[in-house]
């Protein structure tokens, strides 16, 4: 069992930055592919970034590329994503969800933080 729990959500103007940082409770933290979800309002569920358990590779949507940036610390079992340049496009709940595929997919989210970009 894994629990995340996110933080650093809120509130900012257009051109702004906020981090998010995901911890998680379980020492087999490094074992897990993290990703990072947004839901906005009205809208499906979208894939913003993803790294791999090492960290060694990390994959972004088109829409935040060159924009968000994810990260992770596997001594203090977090996660984190530096959102710059942020638009109001990018208003939404963002979730940070571990993922490992060993005989079953393993796979465990966070509670979500709100993220709102507004002037």
């Amino acid at each position: 069992q894994v629990q995340l729990v996110e933080s650093g959500g809120g509130s900012v103007q257009p051109g702004g930055s906020l981090r998010l940082s995901c911890a998680a409770s379980a020492n087999s933290f490094s074992t897990y592919d993290m990703h990072w979800y947004r839901r906005a309002p009205g809208k499906g569920r979208e894939l913003v970034a993803t790294i791999t358990s090492a960290g060694g590779i990390t994959n972004y949507a088109d829409s935040v590329k060159g924009r968000f940036t994810i990260s992770r610390d596997n001594y203090k079992n977090t996660v984190s994503l530096q959102m710059n340049s942020l638009q109001p496009d990018d208003t939404a709940v963002y979730y940070c969800c571990a993922r490992k595929k060993i005989n079953r997919i393993w796979e465990y989210w966070g509670q979500g933080t709100q993220v709102t970009v507004s002037s």
